[in-house]
C-alpha cells in the first residue's frame, strides 16, 4: 500500500469535518442546527476527492472497506440491540419504577447522595448518559421543587452520575468503542477504569452527603412495582458477570417484553413498536459509525494517521507521555465534535497505534480514551447531555457547569492515574 500524501494534507478531512460542524454551528449560534451526519458526509466526499492516484471506484472501495470493517459491524449490532432494549424497557415503565424505588429507599438527608447513586446505577444499567438524563432530570426537578433544593445543583448531580455509567457500563457505546478500538476485553477495561474513577465518585458522594444534610423529603411517593425493575437488574448482573454483551441485551429485550405482557403494558405489536422505535433512534449513531470508519480508512491510506502519531509523539519518550497524548487527542476531538462516542471512533485507531508503539497496556489506553472523552463531554455546555438536562429542567446549561463535581473529579483522577502511574498493575 503506497501512501500518496504525507502530513497535514492527509489529515485535512478531519479539519474539514470540524470546520463544517463548528463554523456553521457558531454562525447559527446553535450546535444542533447542523446535523453531525451532514458534516461527516461532506468530510467523506472531500476525503474521497483528495485521495489521488486511484480511480474513483477504487477510492470508494477503500472508503467502504473502512465503513464495513468487522469492528464497525459488531458495534452496529450492539447499537441496534441497545436501542431495542432501552426503549422496550422504558415504555413498559421500568424507568419510573426504578426512580420510585430510589425515593422509597432514601431518607431525607441522603436525597442528594441518593440521586447521585440512582443516576450512577441507572446509567450503569442502561449504558447511556442521555438515557439517564432523560429518565432522571424530570424527577430531580420534581424533587428540587418539593424539597426546595437548588435546581441547577440537583440537575448537575444527575448529569454527573450519568457519566459514571457512560464511562463504566458494559453496554455503553463509549465502553464498547474504547475496548473494540484497543482490542481488549470489556471486563478488563472495567477493572482498570473503575480503579481510576471510583475514588472520584466516592469524593463526589461525600460532598453530596454534606450538602444534603438540610433537605427534607416529599411526603407522597408512588408505590413501586418491583416486577418492572427486573429487566434492568438482570442486564446489570449479567453484564457484570461478563456475559457477551449481545446476549445481555437480548435477554434484557425479552425480559422487558415478558414483564410488559404480564403487566398489561404491552401486546405483541406495541412491544415490537417499542423495539422498532428504539432501533430507529440509533439510526444516526449507526450512520455516523460507518461514515467515520470509512473516513478513517481514507486518512490511514493517505498516511494521515502516521503523521498524526509522529506529531503528537515527537516529544514522547515514555509510557506517561504516550498516555498523555492519547488523553489530549480524545479530549480535543470531543470539544470539537461535542460527542464522546464520535471522539472515540475518531481517535481510537490512533490511540491503539500509540499504545502499541510505547508499550501502553491496552486496558489502560481503553480506560484513558473512555474517561477523558466523558470528562470533556461532561463539561461542555453545548453537548447533547447538557442541553437536554437544561431543557428538561428549564434552566440555562451554563448554570449547571459550576456544580459538575463528578466530571471534574473524574478528569482529575484520570490525570493523576497517568502522572503517578496507577493502577500499578496496568501502568
Amino acid at each position: 500500500m503506497h501512501h500518496h500524501k504525507k502530513g497535514i494534507w492527509a489529515l485535512s478531512p478531519i479539519i474539514v469535518l470540524l470546520l463544517t460542524y463548528l463554523v456553521t454551528s457558531i454562525i447559527a449560534n446553535d450546535f444542533y442546527k447542523v446535523p453531525i451526519v451532514v458534516a461527516f458526509l461532506i468530510a467523506c466526499i472531500y476525503g474521497v476527492a483528495i485521495t489521488t492516484g486511484e480511480k474513483l471506484e477504487e477510492r470508494v472501495k477503500i472508503f467502504s472497506k473502512g465503513a464495513g470493517h468487522p469492528n464497525m459491524m459488531l458495534m452496529i449490532w450492539i447499537f441496534i440491540l441497545a436501542g431495542a432494549f432501552a426503549t422496550s424497557a422504558k415504555n413498559m415503565g421500568a424507568i419510573d419504577a426504578t426512580v420510585n424505588l430510589a425515593l422509597h429507599l432514601l431518607p431525607d438527608n441522603l436525597l442528594l447522595a441518593g440521586i447521585f447513586i440512582a443516576s450512577c446505577f441507572i446509567s450503569l444499567s442502561v449504558g447511556t448518559s442521555v438515557g439517564t438524563i432523560v429518565a432522571l432530570t424530570p424527577i430531580a426537578a420534581g424533587i428540587a421543587a418539593k424539597t426546595g433544593a437548588d435546581l441547577p445543583m440537583i440537575v448537575a448531580i444527575v448529569v454527573g452520575g450519568a457519566y459514571f455509567g457512560d464511562n463504566l457500563s458494559f453496554i455503553s457505546d463509549t465502553t464498547i468503542l474504547a475496548t473494540r478500538t484497543q482490542g481488549c476485553e470489556m471486563k478488563d477495561k472495567f477493572r482498570v477504569n473503575s480503579q481510576i474513577v471510583v475514588p472520584a465518585a466516592v469524593i463526589a458522594l461525600i460532598l453530596y452527603f454534606i450538602m444534603g444534610a438540610q433537605i427534607n423529603s416529599p411526603q407522597h411517593i408512588p408505590e413501586v412495582n418491583f416486577f418492572k425493575v427486573i429487566p434492568y437488574l438482570v442486564v446489570l448482573v449479567t453484564a457484570v458477570m461478563g456475559l457477551n454483551v449481545m446476549l445481555v441485551l437480548t435477554s434484557g429485550i425479552v425480559l422487558a417484553g415478558i414483564v410488559g405482557f404480564a403487566n398489561g403494558n404491552y401486546d405483541l405489536y406495541s412491544w415490537f413498536d417499542a423495539m422498532g422505535s428504539g432501533i430507529l433512534g440509533m439510526g444516526e449513531l449507526i450512520i455516523i459509525t460507518m461514515l467515520a470508519g470509512g473516513l478513517m480508512e481514507l486518512i490511514r491510506y493517505n498516511g494521515g494517521i502516521d503523521y498524526a502519531i509522529r506529531m503528537l509523539t515527537r516529544k514522547v519518550n515514555s509510557k506517561r507521555g504516550a498516555e498523555l497524548s492519547i488523553a489530549a487527542l480524545v479530549s480535543l476531538t470531543d470539544l470539537c465534535t461535542a460527542n464522546n462516542t464520535v471522539a472515540i471512533i475518531t481517535v481510537g485507531p490512533l490511540a491503539n497505534d500509540i499504545a502499541e508503539r510505547y508499550g501502553v497496556d491496552k486496558r489502560k489506553s481503553a480506560s484513558i480514551l473512555d474517561t477523558f472523552s466523558c470528562f470533556a463531554q461532561g463539561l461542555i455546555p453545548y453537548g447533547a447531555q447538557m442541553l437536554m438536562a437544561a431543557g428538561l429542567a428549564g434552566i440555562n446549561p451554563i448554570n449547571i457547569i459550576p456544580y459538575l463535581y463528578y466530571p471534574m473529579l473524574m478528569g482529575g483522577c484520570a490525570l493523576l492515574s497517568i502522572l503517578f502511574r496507577y493502577p500499578k498493575k496496568y501502568s
